[in-house]
């Protein structure tokens, strides 16, 4: 498990086990957001058993799961309102911490005065370039 901290009280990582939630709550996370569709590969039947580990640690949990590079409206909406609303720190994941990456920076990139270099330079630091989605963000800031 690989954690990359986006901004103050919000972190990614890649896959992670029903056994790495306990290292995820002597971290201080508070709620986890689980990016994966269930069935997208044999590590990941379903969340069933993340939740169930979750809720034994007292990590709130929320599933989001999204197909990787197809992100709709509804998707980054509710990844939005998960961040604003569930306690922090947050942590998000999928499978390598990309779609968690993409939905914070289009999330990020609705709200006013939304910094899309800081928002592309976290990403880079945390192993992701959002150049390729550079000019949505940007459409997104421009809406405010």
């Amino acid at each position: 498990m690989q954690i990359h901290q986006l901004e103050p009280g919000f972190a990614i990582a890649d896959a992670l086990t029903p056994g790495d939630l306990e290292e995820v709550a002597r971290l201080g996370f508070r709620a986890v957001i689980c990016n994966r569709r269930p069935g997208e590969a044999e590590d990941h039947p379903d969340d069933c058993a993340l939740s169930a580990k979750a809720a034994e640690l007292g990590i709130e949990w929320r599933c989001i799961p999204v197909t990787p590079g197809e992100y709709n409206d509804a998707d980054i909406e509710t990844f939005g309102r998960a961040l604003d609303g569930l306690p922090t720190p947050i942590l998000a994941f999928c499978r390598t911490g990309r779609r968690a990456v993409h939905l914070w920076a289009h999330a990020r990139s609705r709200e006013p005065q939304c910094n899309i270099p800081m928002l592309l330079t976290a990403a880079r630091a945390a192993g992701h370039d959002l150049e390729e989605r550079r000019a949505q963000l940007e459409a997104a800031a421009g809406q405010n």
